[in-house]
């Protein structure tokens, strides 16, 4: 073993390619076994009941003792010990402590139950694929991993998770294991579930499983024996463990993450202990464990990052098994049909339509997986589908957004699961965490690659990284440790062709939380400020014992000068911490340039193009030779913004990297000007969402009021308003109470589900543009209820192009009648027929307030036409109906012609004449038939505009005026031009 160890500490540091080797297969299968074993006999129930305080009647005490006499006189010890052991496991404080086990490792994290409903691990459990290793494997260097290498690398031998103590190659028992695995393949998830398969029987091997957390054991310094050790943690087992050495009982003992631990198995360092109520430190247990001088029937398992798992001598160890993850496309299919399949997923909405949108998720992610994307590569890792479907969720299945639902908190959340505040190097003095220790490294390398526009990376982006400031023997140490355990966590080879031997970030959004990281940390400093930093440290740590020898000094001597002198040194730590200052402006200005960058305006915003990232883009793939479009990171400065928040700084401070208060509050004041100013400025509808993601990222509910407050126009036509849209657009609007100028959220993909949740946004808003959505009956209730509303200030609504009917136009027609505030309404296009208008003419006289009604396009004859006009000629402040595109007769357009303003107080707007003479509406008309004839029938608006043809030459013959001639040759160009285009197809 110390031959091995030395080549290994002799091994060159070769490509960075070789710290992310590593094995595909395919899927490993565990094996639900028999329950546990039957009762014990009666003589050894004896001599429990003398241990414990189970009392039995006296017919069973003396049946118990005649048997014991008769047992008494037939030989044969194994027997009685077999009979003991069956004992000790069917007793009742063993199944106790399987209870408790039971629940205790069924618990499910926090983030389970805060992003997503909560899922046991018999509901959601893959076992990922586990291959049987050598210490020769792991000590010898590694080939460089390219895809070409991945498929060309042996086979190993695959091995269940329930088989791992089965005899080796030569025959022997196996009793020590060691399942290593770098960082998210699922190591501790695979040992919590071990656990729960043996609380539920299906782990027969064993008759009694201990656990222990090596994290818990490093923090004991005090010595304790292994007897005390166990009652203390399980008091279940106090009176098992005073019979587990002379009892026989097949007992696992499970160390869970061994990198924790500093292990000396040499004897000058750990001495022998073979007594387990002999006192002594906790890894001294652990090596005489290990070393079988301590319970040597007992097997043991112990789990660990690579880096370690040179610690274990290998005479030591029975079996190396390696856990190689989802290596396999099909076992992160079942996955994701497990976990996005479940019922809790999707909500509160109904099971039809759930169930709908959760198959297709999982089609679509599957097509996706099958096309090997980079996000295959990313999968291989279990917790990076976790990642997955916990994004997915908050993008499908949010419905509010409390604080804690952030797409920061999500990935904040996902790293503590991952490090949970662990040390790189346990050995290491500095003790630094490894989640600090990737934000400098892995860091720096993703903000040069935001700041470039890259995310592919050679190894000499890495060495450029990684390696050029590397001076000590500690740190050459440490990134050793780094490349061996967490490199592949966060970088992956390219899938694209071409760029085999370049990296790119596993999920491409973690090169933007890695690089906002970094920048908020404060790591991006300059030479001068990292010099200037570590002396005022230096002063600092020195002043007070400087002051000492000072005063002393002066005292003594005359020299008078010296207090002097040192005072002045100290204004240099003060001096400096004001000048570090100036960092905050510049994280708040890095974070406002990026976050309003006119290069990005007309991109899909943020959560589209997480969307599509994972599920993927639906269309013909790209041609290799096809230039790519270019990189896009836009969620860097809303990662920036995330981060900052208070929730993800208590996170962060959790992992080793913390960010004061003061430095928060100081980057939000010097951001607030800059982003403010340029936020009132009008931004396209897709870069005003991801503003206003920002805000929500941000979770400052005053910095958010302000900048909202700023906000007079709110433009989202086009941008599709998800139930998490909807959601972020309504926590972020209701920071403020002011009234909106204008909301529009023409084309958004609304439903009645999109306006319940917006409901209080829409009161505040003056003008209100709902067109060209899936709004039908059951959203013109909710409107109807947002009308009759007192605190409605809605002015102006349009509804143009949504299926209204009949039954919406009734809902309307009643929020008309108890309405204060609309004067302006537009149901243009809204399949009303005859019946829709007669409703809504019904309820018009009890309405004050409406000014213009547009029932354009809607199949009204003439009955429905004129009995609106008559009841609007009796309102008292509607003075224009538009009534164009509908189906009335030459005789209804008499009637309709005959209207007089001045007369009648009401202009109905049907065609583009007035009598004699050209409708001054004519243009409106025209522009309304030109916006919206991608949404309407080509072949009727044909006829139509032929009809209007035909209107205007016979009125133009009618009339001997050459100004009103003239004017009608013109319109009737328009018109002829329309209609070339339409037979053409360019319009």
């Amino acid at each position: 073993m110390s031959r091995a160890m030395q080549c290994q500490s002799c091994l060159p540091w070769g490509s960075w390619a070789r710290c992310l080797a590593g094995s595909r297969g395919t899927r490993s299968m565990s094996v639900c076994a028999a329950a546990m074993p039957g009762p014990a006999g009666r003589c050894l129930l004896r001599k429990i009941l003398r241990t414990s305080s189970i009392s039995l009647p006296r017919g069973c005490v003396r049946s118990l003792q005649g048997d014991s006499q008769e047992s008494s006189a037939q030989p044969g010890s194994s027997r009685h010990g077999q009979s003991q052991l069956r004992n000790v496991a069917s007793s009742g404080a063993i199944k106790k402590h399987q209870k408790s086990l039971s629940a205790w490792f069924s618990h499910q994290p926090n983030e389970e139950r805060q992003f997503g409903p909560s899922f046991s691990l018999d509901a959601v459990h893959v076992d990922p694929v586990i291959r049987e290793s050598s210490l020769e494997e792991i000590l010898k260097p590694s080939p460089d991993l390219t895809i070409q290498n991945q498929l060309q690398q042996p086979r190993r031998k695959v091995i269940s998770l329930h088989n791992l103590f089965d005899v080796d190659a030569c025959g022997r028992q196996v009793k020590n294991v060691v399942l290593y695995g770098t960082v998210g393949t699922g190591k501790s998830t695979l040992i919590k579930k071990m656990v729960v398969d043996w609380c539920h029987g299906r782990l027969p091997r064993f008759e009694l499983v201990i656990p222990f957390s090596c994290e818990d054991l490093s923090h004991s310094h005090a010595h304790v024996s292994l007897r005390r050790l166990i009652t203390k943690k399980y008091q279940h087992l106090r009176d098992v463990v005073p019979v587990l050495e002379s009892s026989n009982l097949r007992v696992l003992f499970i160390l869970n993450g061994l990198e924790r631990l500093n292990l000396d198995f040499r004897l000058a360092g750990t001495e022998l202990c073979c007594d387990p109520n002999e006192p002594v430190p906790p890894s001294a247990i652990v090596v005489n464990l290990l070393r079988k001088y301590l319970l040597p029937e007992a097997s043991i398992i112990v789990t660990t990052r690579p880096s370690a798992v040179r610690r274990i001598p290998g005479k030591y160890v029975g079996r190396y098994a390696e856990i190689c993850g989802f290596s396999d496309t099909n076992l992160q299919k079942l996955y994701f049909q497990m976990r996005l399949s479940q019922p809790g997923c999707s909500g509160e909405e109904s099971q039809d339509r759930s169930s709908a949108e959760q198959e297709n998720l999982v089609e679509m992610l599957s097509r996706n997986l099958e096309r090997h994307n980079q996000i295959t590569a990313a999968c291989f890792l279990p917790s990076y589908c976790w990642l997955v479907c916990t994004t997915l969720h908050f993008l499908y299945f949010t419905r509010t957004v409390p604080p804690s639902q952030t797409l920061t908190g999500i990935y904040t959340s996902f790293l503590r699961l991952n490090f949970s505040g662990e040390v790189l190097d346990s050995t290491d003095p500095t003790h630094i965490s490894m989640m600090k220790y990737v934000a400098k490294t892995v860091g720096k390398l993703a903000y040069e690659g935001v700041m470039s526009r890259k995310t592919c990376f050679s190894e000499e982006d890495l060495r450029q990284c990684f390696e050029v400031e590397m001076k000590t023997e500690s740190e050459l140490n440490l990134l050793e440790v780094f490349r061996s355990d967490v490199f592949r966590f966060f970088l992956s080879p390219c899938v694209q062709p071409g760029k085999e031997h370049t990296f790119v970030f596993t999920i491409p959004a973690m090169q933007e939380y890695l690089a906002a990281l970094y920048v908020v940390l404060g790591e991006k400093k300059t030479l001068a400020q990292r010099v200037g930093k570590e002396l005022s440290e230096v002063i600092g740590k020195v002043s007070e014992d400087v002051a000492v020898v000072v005063n002393i000094v002066s005292k003594v001597l005359p020299l008078r000068f010296l207090p002097v002198l040192f005072n002045l040194l100290k204004i240099f730590p003060r001096y400096f911490s004001r000048v570090s200052g100036k960092d905050r402006d510049t994280i708040a200005h890095t974070m406002a340039e990026e976050l309003f960058k006119e290069e990005d305006y007309y991109n899909d915003d943020v959560l589209d193009q997480i969307n599509s990232s994972i599920l993927g883009v639906e269309g013909p793939m790209r041609h290799p030779d096809e230039a790519p479009d270019d990189e896009v990171f836009e969620l860097f400065p809303i990662f920036m913004g995330g981060i900052l928040s208070r929730r993800n700084r208590a996170i962060l401070e959790q992992l080793g990297c913390s960010i004061k208060n003061l430095a928060a509050f100081e980057i939000a004041q010097a951001m607030k000007k800059t982003v403010i100013r340029k936020g009132r400025k009008g931004l396209p509808p897709s870069e005003l969402m991801d503003y206003l993601f920002f805000l929500h990222e941000f979770q400052n509910e005053r910095f958010a009021a302000e900048a909202v407050r700023s906000l007079r126009a709110v433009n989202l036509s086009s941008v599709k308003m998800t139930p998490l849209k909807c959601s972020v657009l309504a926590s972020v609007m209701s920071t403020t109470c002011h009234e909106v100028e204008e909301l529009n959220l023409t084309s958004c993909n609304l439903d009645s589900g999109s306006l319940k949740t917006l409901f209080p946004v829409l009161l505040r808003c003056k003008a209100l543009h709902l067109q060209l959505n899936s709004l039908g009956s059951d959203a013109c209730k909710e409107i109807r209820d947002l009308l009759l509303h007192d605190k409605c200030v809605v002015s102006s609504l349009r509804l143009a192009n949504n299926p209204v009917g009949e039954q919406g136009a009734r809902y309307l027609a009643e929020a008309l009648a108890g309405n204060r505030s609309l004067t302006q309404l537009s149901l243009l296009h809204t399949a009303l027929g005859d019946p829709g208008a007669e409703a809504i003419a019904r309820h018009l006289a009890e309405n004050q307030h409406l000014q213009e009604l547009n029932l354009g396009y809607n199949s009204l004859t003439d009955t429905a036409a004129l009995r609106v006009v008559e009841v609007a000629k009796r309102h008292e402040t509607l003075d224009k109906v538009h009534l164009y595109f509908n189906d009335i007769s030459e005789d209804g357009k008499r009637a309709l012609d005959s209207l007089r303003m001045d007369r009648d107080g009401v202009r109905a707007l049907v065609f583009l004449t007035a009598g004699t003479d050209v409708s001054d509406y004519w243009s409106h008309i025209l522009n309304v038939v030109q916006r919206n004839l991608p949404f309407w029938d080509r072949e009727r608006v044909w006829q139509h505009l032929a009809l209007l043809l035909q209107d205007l030459e016979s009125s133009r013959s009618q009339t001997a005026n050459p100004w009103r001639k003239a004017k009608f040759l013109r319109v009737e160009s328009e018109v002829k031009k329309m209609l070339g285009k339409l037979q053409d197809g360019s319009l």
